[in-house]
């Protein structure tokens, strides 16, 4: 005899997949048995996430496009709802974790009609849309910030503060404090545009480090995540302008990198603002202006209004603007260590731990001890909790 399986329903972007991630590892430490339940993207998944039993169910985005768009949007999720049911049945969960994204929410929304206890956690400063739909049916609610716009008053009293987990090799770098650069030393800056990247940093970034005074580009080293269309062009960009930069698609050492960077420009999603939070690293943010809900401008503003990053709009920012801070910052190393401490104040780094808490806490309180057969076709799954 096990106890039944914790699921955790998420969509496929890396906001909602990375603390699925650090949830995923912090349960199966505490002996649970996982399910992951996602749209096609799922198969796709590496690490903690890559090695549990995956299912498919239908989804579709049907709050956005036209009215075609919308209207297959809602029979793909009427769909993956029924899907949902039928293999909530199978699988008889004792709780179901959901993590946003339109992938997750028939999954909640079976959960949810079929009275199974449920837990949506919530990355941004801003309810996101799935969340909203499933938060007034769901057993509880977890917050990264205190402040979560869109949230409905009557909800308030089953949300709990938890955080956003991040990768253990971030929670690594709080056991370093942030070291500035020297007034003459050399200075890193790391570029970081989302999961592709950004065309706007392709093109600001050179212009503006390009007219910084010889002795400040002599002192960069820049490391910039591009696109793959940008980087034979941003390239050419920095060799004109005199700055010595390393360009990729995507680095696999991000950790590395932030803990060898004296100052940052990122967007501004759930999973890069915890993640400058718990690293403790000064940061300018540039909030992605299509984000739903403008939810990126909320996450900045969340470090932005406690010193702890500095906030610029890309519909004001210029490039003579972006060096004049630069600038200015490379020669301010005690301002660039108070916005890292007051950036490590902003942070949970047990978020994970009290992620699992509460989902554990949430068990306890609707299934007390769940038992299926030990013949179950989970058996192998990963290890019974």
């Amino acid at each position: 005899m096990k106890r039944r399986p914790i699921i955790l329903a998420t969509g496929g972007t890396g906001g909602h997949v990375f603390p699925a991630e650090a949830l995923a590892s912090e349960l199966l430490g505490r002996g649970r048995s996982l399910v992951l339940v996602t749209d096609a993207r799922g198969s796709t998944f590496s690490g903690t996430l890559g090695r549990l039993p995956v299912y498919s169910v239908h989804a579709g985005t049907p709050s956005q496009g036209g009215i075609v768009a919308r209207v297959h949007g809602l029979i793909a999720t009427a769909r993956g709802t029924l899907q949902a049911r039928r293999m909530l049945e199978w699988l008889q969960p004792a709780v179901v974790v959901g993590f946003g994204g339109y992938a997750s929410l028939p999954t909640m929304l079976a959960a949810t009609s079929r009275r199974i206890p449920t837990v949506v956690h919530e990355q941004n400063a801003v309810l996101g849309r799935a969340n909203r739909l499933v938060a007034p049916r769901v057993s509880s609610i977890a917050l990264t910030f205190p402040a979560t716009a869109k949230l409905r008053s009557h909800d308030h009293a089953k949300a709990e503060i938890v955080g956003n987990p991040v990768r253990v090799e971030i929670r690594a770098l709080r056991a370093n404090e942030y070291v500035p650069a020297s007034t003459d030393g050399l200075f890193n800056l790391l570029v970081l545009g989302g999961s592709q990247g950004a065309s706007i940093f392709a093109t600001l970034l050179p212009e503006a480090l390009g007219g910084l005074p010889a002795q400040a580009r002599a002192r960069l080293r820049v490391v910039q995540q591009c696109r793959p269309e940008d980087i034979a062009a941003t390239h050419g960009r920095y060799k004109a302008a005199g700055v010595i930069a390393e360009l990729s698609t995507f680095f696999s050492d991000v950790p590395r990198r932030m803990a060898a960077a004296h100052l940052m420009v990122t967007r501004s999603g759930a999973s890069t603002v915890s993640e400058i939070s718990v690293a403790g690293r000064p940061a300018i943010m540039v909030p992605f202006p299509f984000a739903a809900d403008d939810h990126q401008a909320a996450n900045a503003r969340a470090l932005s209004d406690s010193a702890a990053a500095w906030t610029f709009f890309q519909r004001e920012l210029t490039a003579g603007a972006l060096r004049d801070h630069v600038a200015r910052l490379m020669t301010s190393p005690d301002e660039l260590v108070l916005a890292a401490r007051n950036a490590r104040g902003q942070a949970r780094p047990d978020a994970a731990r009290a992620l699992a808490n509460l989902v554990e806490e949430v068990l306890a309180r609707h299934a007390p001890l769940q038992l299926v057969h030990s013949d179950d076709r989970l058996a192998g799954d990963g290890g019974a909790a």
